[in-house]
This record gives structure tokens, C-alpha cells and sequence, in this order.
């Protein structure tokens, strides 16, 4: 296991600042979860000053314990507190022009949004080009059980995990077709499941409609979801599970290939390095290329 670097010494640092924040410098895109005693191995720390800053930092939101209830990943306090979300940073980059896109092609509201517990947070929008428009906001939280996005992120769930997820009921009803019911709510999650994206009228808010579609990583886990809304317009059926629908599964599918083949890194990469320069030498040449490839 790799050792990172320990916090900062000096004569103005505050030590358990800088603990803290080396706490969630360790997650990454290749390092979604750790648990308590890998963090006090790579950062050198006593387990129970590991377990003390994990607590603070759980209470702020900064980050949450994960069901299994060993591992901890980041929270969604980073990105409402005006930090870019996510151990996979390239998820929100990526999804954006992809976004925009479905939001020009379809001239309605195009969002993304991932899991955190029992809500779902919007981390991505791009507003339909009319006087009405979705009003939601980045850092925006509905419940997972009342929203279509809420539901494509749990629709692979098992009963085990639904159950763990959502101890009591009756659920929070918002609208008469919110399930209050775990059997409801399973049901649902079955059609979508099988679908692979799921419509909504009115589901969670009147007047609003939506199409909504689970984003996935390089493991095929499904970690956020894409929805296009229509507010105070009526969209007929054929329509949502037509050429809209097609338009969101597109747009899903098309970030999930960027996260599953890495694209993104890549591409950057190759776009800022330098070009290679012609040399007579074709040893200095080879050499030259594999730094530029490595």
C-alpha cells in the first residue's frame, strides 16, 4: 500500500486542519473509497485521531460513510460549499458539453445528479432556452424515492440494500404518485430496470415531466443520472418514450464510454503535449516518444 505524503509542519500550520484536508486529498478517481485504518496507514496518523477527524468530517458533510459502513468516500458538502464533487472529478467535465447538447437538441432542461444516502444532488445543469425553465440549482437535493434520477441510481439495488436504505416507512409522499410503500417503490425500480430509463408526469412536482437515464462507470456501477424536464408543458407519451428518450440514452451512453475508456484523461493529455520534434538521431527520437506516451 503506498504511504502519502503527512500534513505539513510548521510554525503557523494547524495541525488538525491539515489532517483533515490530507484525509480528502487521498480520494481520487483511481481511489473511491478507503476505510479508517488505510487512511491512518497512508497518512501516518492513530487510529483514533484517524476515527475523531473521520467523525468531524462526516457531521460537515465532507464525507459519508457508505453502506457497508467500513469504507468512507467523499460527501456533497464539497461541491454546495463551492468544490468540485466527486472522487472522480472527470464525471461533472465530461458530462458537460454532452449536456448542453441534449439540452439544444431537445430544447428542454438538461440536468445530472448523484446519490448521496436517501437524496439525489444535481451537480450539473444547463436551463431550456425559454421564459420557463427548470429552477433547479447545482447542489439542488430531492428525495432518491421521489424523482425518476432517484430512482434510476437505486434501480440495480437488491432487497438487502433497498432495505438498509429505507429502514421505516411510510416513505415521504410529495405528489399522489409517490411510492410510500417499499413493495411500491421495488416495482417501479423492476420496470425501470428493465427499461434502462424511466418518464415521469408529474411524478415528483406538478406540471414538471421528465426523462431520466443511469450514468455508469469503468465497473459498470451506476453512479449518476441524467434527466431532461419540461415544466408547465405537456409532453405526450410516444414523444418521452420516443426520440426524447433516445436523445437521454444517448447522452448516457455516451459519457459512460468517456468514463469506461478513460477518453478524457487521454485526450487532454494529447492535446497539451508537446508535439515531437524531428531528429537525425533514431535512438534520441524513440526516446523522445515514449516520454511524450508515458
Amino acid at each position: 500500500m503506498t504511504v502519502a505524503e503527512p500534513p505539513p509542519q510548521g510554525k503557523y500550520v494547524v495541525p488538525a486542519l491539515a489532517q483533515g484536508l490530507s484525509i480528502l486529498s487521498l480520494f481520487s478517481r483511481d481511489q473511491l473509497s478507503l476505510t479508517a485504518p488505510e487512511i491512518a496507514q497512508k497518512l501516518s496518523l492513530p487510529r483514533a485521531t484517524v476515527f475523531r477527524l473521520l467523525h468531524t468530517l462526516q457531521l460537515m458533510g465532507y464525507i459519508r460513510r457508505e453502506d457497508d459502513e467500513r469504507h468512507y468516500s467523499l460527501g456533497p458538502a464539497l461541491l454546495s460549499r463551492g468544490f468540485e464533487y466527486l472522487a472522480s472529478l472527470d464525471l461533472v467535465e465530461v458530462a458537460q458539453p454532452i449536456l448542453q447538447r441534449l439540452r439544444d437538441e431537445t430544447g428542454l432542461s438538461a440536468h445530472m445528479a448523484v446519490r448521496d444516502g436517501r437524496e439525489i444532488v444535481y451537480v450539473s445543469r444547463f436551463p431550456a432556452r425559454t421564459t420557463i425553465a427548470s429552477s433547479v440549482n447545482i447542489g439542488t437535493r430531492f428525495p432518491v424515492h421521489g424523482t425518476v434520477m432517484g430512482r434510476m441510481m437505486i434501480c440495480e439495488f437488491s432487497d438487502a440494500e433497498l432495505a438498509a436504505l429505507f429502514p421505516t416507512e411510510p416513505l415521504p409522499r410529495f405528489t399522489e404518485q409517490t411510492p410510500t410503500l417499499l413493495s411500491d417503490l421495488k416495482a417501479l425500480l423492476v420496470e425501470d430496470c428493465k427499461r434502462g430509463y424511466a418518464v415521469s408526469q408529474s411524478f415528483f412536482e406538478h406540471g414538471v415531466s421528465s426523462i431520466a437515464a443511469p450514468v455508469r462507470d469503468g465497473a459498470g456501477h451506476i453512479v449518476a443520472a441524467v434527466n431532461i424536464t419540461a415544466v408547465d408543458a405537456y409532453i405526450d407519451l410516444p414523444a418521452m418514450h420516443g426520440a426524447l428518450k433516445d436523445a437521454v440514452l444517448n447522452a448516457t451512453a455516451e459519457i459512460t464510454r468517456w468514463l469506461c475508456s478513460d477518453l478524457s484523461r487521454e485526450t487532454r493529455t494529447t492535446a497539451t503535449a508537446p508535439a515531437p520534434q524531428k531528429s537525425s538521431s533514431p535512438a534520441k527520437k524513440s526516446k523522445k516518444s515514449e516520454r511524450i506516451h508515458a
